[in-house]
């Protein structure tokens, strides 16, 4: 069982490692760079990260094949929440021992 000081060291290094996720950055592109997509203020949950920017290449802008766009831009953020998810894993690992918490990857 955890003590009291156990709780709050615990408690310390979770509010820690939140802040520093808060603070990174990951950013993620599609269709040779057309599309790049920046995820920030990632945090410890799959819901808790912000799309930062969204960079559309000139060249990928093509009002006769919208769809394609769409499905870039689609596919950017997608792998930037999971470049995130991966981030947030990878700080949250030494506390849980390896051990998986819901929601993370």
């Amino acid at each position: 069982m955890m003590n009291n000081e156990m709780m709050r060291q615990l408690q310390a290094r979770i509010q820690k490692m939140q802040e520093d996720l808060a603070s990174q950055s990951v950013e993620a592109s599609t269709g040779g760079c057309a599309v790049t997509v920046t995820i920030s203020e990632i945090g410890m949950g799959p819901a808790q990260a912000r799309v930062q920017r969204v960079k559309i290449s000139p060249e990928a802008v093509d009002p006769e094949d919208i769809d394609t766009l769409e499905d870039l831009i689609v596919a950017a953020v997608n792998e930037a929440l999971s470049k995130a998810q991966k981030v947030a894993a990878e700080k949250v690992a030494p506390l849980t021992g390896g051990m998986k918490l819901p929601g993370m990857p």
